[in-house]
């Protein structure tokens, strides 16, 4: 097998002891492969960043839910956070206590809210109505509320989740009204947190928010803990030698603040941090295979099976990821040309790549879809009654097992009753 263009995935032995045609052969296309190694380094990065002793990691189930990957989490020490009951399950059939798990609630029912109190799972609100409803079914209980301290960060406006156009999170003005429900229910605030956003690669808007965040936390007494959030980014355009988020300075920086605020008032509690993308982009690769070339007037189009069913990212956010080329064959030329890579979705945004400069791609070749490890097969759907791929992590020992199967047509019946 001869690596065209895969400059990443070579420099890190991504696929350890295989090749992309070895899985494509042996698993489909498409499939999406994971790292294990890589996401053991991502997780011990984020457990190492700060001095500080009441520190942990929540990990953000939502960005890659795959039952390996959170086992493998655990295993690294992390705890997890949780946006449904379908993500509190994952996380309990992964062997998390409880205790590890906080339910991040976004305009949930209360049916959610029961699931976790009966689970003993920690619950953050992030509206007074939502606090009130948690108060009415669970009075005198421990809860959490979530703040919007005005600062927001991230890659798209769609994922900025802090700021004045943001639906989530209590501003600071409403803290009274937060205190009388709080007093009303005898409900117990134990902790509060945030989240700007999602990619950031910038230190200041982060070290802006957790100051905010810690001078709303002056404003109650006996919290636990308090959750500065997430966003960390990681560097999508490797090929151009994109700079990587200076985790070591982002980590002094927060030591710094986080000891300053605890002498300031002299309250020892626990911090938590919440990334998601940056402990699981990098650690996936997705793979799928060029089925047809095409000349549309000016432009040239390459024909994959990677329609945005299968990654929704560059569809819904204009995202930009890394290609790879991968062939059975050596390369007979290298020049360079011009081209959009499309899926085979019935929709003219399908497109995954616009115009990118490669190798020339051959029909057979196969496509690598790097730092897809995020918000990848999460995402994923069954539109045009597609089948999802399957999951392969690439483990310890570099050999590849089988986490998540492809699915079926039998699995697209399945749900229907006649």
């Amino acid at each position: 097998m001869n690596y065209i263009y895969s400059n990443y995935t070579k420099y890190v032995n991504f696929f350890g002891k295989t090749n992309p045609l070895e899985l494509i052969k042996k698993y489909g296309s498409p499939l999406y492969v994971y790292n294990e190694n890589i996401l053991r380094q991502r997780c011990q990065q984020m457990k190492n960043l700060v001095t500080y002793p009441n520190f942990s990691v929540n990990y953000s189930t939502k960005a890659n839910s795959n039952l390996y990957f959170l086992n493998v989490v655990r295993d690294e020490g992390l705890n997890v956070d949780a946006m449904s009951v379908g993500e509190m399950s994952f996380e309990l059939k992964a062997g998390f206590d409880p205790a590890q798990i906080l339910f991040i609630a976004n305009n949930v029912s209360a049916e959610e809210m029961k699931f976790a109190i009966d689970n003993k799972i920690k619950i953050s609100v992030d509206s007074l109505s939502q606090l009130e409803t948690y108060g009415k079914i669970n009075y005198g209980g421990d809860i959490v509320v979530r703040f919007n301290p005005g600062v927001g960060a991230g890659h798209n406006k769609k994922v900025v989740t802090g700021g004045k156009n943001t639906k989530f999170g209590v501003t600071p003005e409403l803290i009274p009204e937060v205190k009388n429900i709080l007093k009303k229910y005898n409900l117990n605030l134990i902790g509060i947190n945030q989240h700007i956003g999602s990619l950031f690669m910038d230190t200041e808007p982060y070290i802006d928010s957790v100051n905010s965040i810690l001078a709303i936390a002056e404003e109650f007494e006996n919290l636990q803990f308090v959750n500065f959030g997430g966003g960390f980014g990681i560097p999508y355009y490797k090929q151009n030698f994109q700079m990587r988020l200076n985790i070591s300075l982002l980590g002094e920086e927060l030591d710094r603040t986080i000891k300053k605020w605890v002498k300031k008032c002299g309250k020892k509690i626990h911090f938590k941090i919440e990334p998601g993308r940056y402990i699981s982009a990098e650690c996936g690769v997705l793979l799928g295979t060029v089925t047809a070339l095409k000349q549309n007037y000016e432009n040239k189009y390459v024909g994959t099976d990677l329609g945005f069913n299968v990654i929704e990212r560059p569809i819904l956010y204009e995202s930009h990821h890394d290609i790879e080329i991968y062939r059975d064959e050596p390369s007979t030329s290298f020049d360079i040309e011009e081209v959009t890579i499309v899926g085979n979705i019935c929709e003219s945004g399908d497109i995954l790549a616009k115009y990118r400069n490669l190798p020339k791609i051959k029909e057979g070749d196969i496509i690598g879809v790097v730092d897809a490890g995020a918000y990848g097969h999460v995402m994923s759907s069954n539109y045009n009654l597609r089948l999802r791929p399957a999951e392969v992590f690439i483990n310890k020992a570099d050999t590849d097992i089988l986490t998540r199967r492809r699915d079926t047509i039998n699995d697209l019946f399945a749900p229907y009753l006649i």
